[in-house]
């Protein structure tokens, strides 16, 4: 799919930067990544343990009231302040804007974090964690690449360009999808604003022929079309 159906507003860093995101997961497992959910299960783990517990505290207030509960719904808040510290310590300090955490099928390990570094600019910018098979050579790239890339003029993902990019600053994921990989000075300049808008469009009007071609089946269903006479 060259690019998606739903249009973000281009002038949102926050929409440019969460679609971005989540186009990277979805391309690393199309090359038989193995994504780790090890970051995200222990922060869902921490927010449902605060949640069951405050849930807990409004159901033995309500059976047994304040008084007979007052030193566990103390305790009880204690410990929430401190589950609740504990999740945003592991957000701003551990995961620190991770979007990717998996392995190559070669074996090498990848954390991907992300982050728009200028507020009134925009820019997307990547920072990739490497480490060899079996604990061997560490290395940190840092790609900043313009939004404007790999979104077209009405807000639409165009995934060949953001996969190239991809594909081309980081040599584990070229090594896996050699078809995307571009020299990097040539990335910027492989697809035009104009090509984007092509790719874009013919992206949308085919998944739109399709849909129309779907409906005319359903609505004239084991019959045969046939010419109309002139008048």
């Amino acid at each position: 799919m060259a690019s998606s159906q739903e249009k973000i507003t281009v002038y949102n860093l926050a929409d440019l930067k969460n679609t971005s995101d989540d186009a990277i997961p979805n391309y690393l497992n199309s090359l038989k990544f193995r994504q780790s959910h090890r970051l995200t299960d222990v922060r869902l783990a921490l927010g449902y343990t605060a949640f069951l517990l405050a849930g807990a505290c409004f159901l033995w207030d309500y059976k047994f009231g304040f008084d007979a509960t007052k030193w566990y719904t103390a305790a009880a808040v204690a410990l929430y302040s401190a589950i609740n510290g504990a999740l945003t310590l592991w957000i701003f300090y551990v995961e620190r804007g991770t979007v990717y955490v998996g392995a190559a099928p070669s074996g090498e390990t990848l954390r991907i974090m992300s982050e728009t570094p200028r507020k009134t600019v925009p820019e997307y910018q990547l920072t990739v964690k490497i480490e060899g098979r079996k604990g061997g050579k560490k290395e940190t790239l840092v790609v900043t690449r313009s939004f404007t890339d790999w979104f077209d003029a009405v807000g639409h993902f165009v995934a060949p360009p953001f996969q190239s990019m991809l594909a081309s600053a980081v040599p584990v994921i070229g090594k896996h999808d050699p078809k995307r990989v571009a020299p990097t000075e040539e990335i910027a300049s492989v697809y035009t604003p104009e090509m984007l808008d092509a790719l874009s469009k013919a992206s949308v009007g085919a998944v739109s022929s399709a849909a129309e071609t779907a409906s005319g089946a359903e609505s004239t269903p084991g019959k045969k079309v046939g010419k109309r006479r002139k008048a």
